[in-house]
């Protein structure tokens, strides 16, 4: 038994307008666009109970009911599948939220950034830690999942703990990047941490995605953080503080990313989950196989 605080809760920043796929997001929650059969907000709920965590704290804005709708019980359609002897259908539908896990939401009004829309949620988390998960961040593990990973480092450490890669050192503006150090046990603790920086300034080409284990303390220091890159309150500056009273690591998680917050992103992703499904691969292997004849 670790003798730390239990990661039991998860934020899910999901008020995003979704502009990138637009007209689709005009109505559908891009959260809720499907890799194969599951909305992409599912496939990082799973991630989280897989976890241990066992409250869903949805961010979320007045026009995205879909997300809510999902992980809400349907008896009705339930039923129904029943009554039809379709009980794979069935099981599918009513094991979306396992029977321990609960979900809650809370709205974020104005869309005033990440560490806006963590900061809304500080009255469900309360002082203890917690995980924050983005839904873009699409992140397939060959054996345990991302925040697993990342939750095993904690309850070995203390330490809150950020999933981060190697990316082009080109590509600096486009994340928060972290520079870190090796401790005794060879893990990397995070120095300095800075949002988007040009290539140029940057400490390092380690980029911050979408995984957090944060202290509840980083409530209080988003409070004093000022609107910084873009105008937004971003929860990098607030980490950037929290680094000198709690250690914080980064994570270099064992799996494979899909940023499908792009559309190159969301399209690799479905291809890549598709090919693992045994009724789809065949065929798509055909598909590829005819089109690259033709072209």
């Amino acid at each position: 038994m670790s003798e730390f605080p239990p990661i039991r809760k998860a934020v899910f920043p999901v008020a995003g307008l979704g502009t990138r796929f637009l007209p689709a997001t005009k109505s559908i929650p891009k959260e809720m666009l499907p890799i194969v059969d599951k909305p992409l907000i599912q496939y990082a709920v799973e991630e989280a109970v897989e976890a241990g965590i066992d409250t869903i704290i949805f961010v979320t804005s007045p026009k995205k009911r879909a997300i809510l709708d999902h992980f809400d019980s349907d008896v009705k359609l339930q039923s129904s599948l029943l009554a039809q002897g379709k009980h794979d259908l069935y099981e599918r539908i009513a094991e979306i939220v396992p029977a321990h896990v609960s979900t809650d939401y809370v709205i974020q009004k104005e869309a005033l950034g990440l560490g806006h829309a963590v900061w809304c949620a500080r009255q469900q988390v309360g002082d203890e830690p917690f995980a924050v998960l983005l839904a873009d961040d699409l992140i397939r593990a060959p054996q345990s999942g991302c925040m697993k990973q990342m939750v095993d480092e904690y309850y070995a450490t203390g330490a809150g703990v950020i999933g981060v890669q190697q990316i082009p050192a080109s590509m600096t503006d486009q994340y928060g990047i972290v520079a870190v150090e090796k401790n005794s046990d060879g893990r990397d603790y995070i120095r300095a941490i800075v949002e988007k920086p040009a290539p140029e300034v940057a400490p390092s080409n380690l980029g911050v995605v979408g995984r957090y284990i944060l202290p509840g303390e980083i409530f209080r220091l988003l409070e004093l953080v000022r609107a910084g890159v873009g105008g937004e309150i971003q929860l990098t500056d607030a980490i950037a503080i929290q680094l000198a009273t709690w250690p914080l690591m980064a994570h270099a998680f064992d799996g494979v990313r899909y940023d499908c917050g792009s559309r190159k992103g969301f399209i690799r992703a479905t291809l890549s989950y598709a090919l693992e499904h045994d009724e789809l691969r065949e065929d798509l292997l055909a598909f590829f196989k005819n089109a690259n004849e033709v072209n």
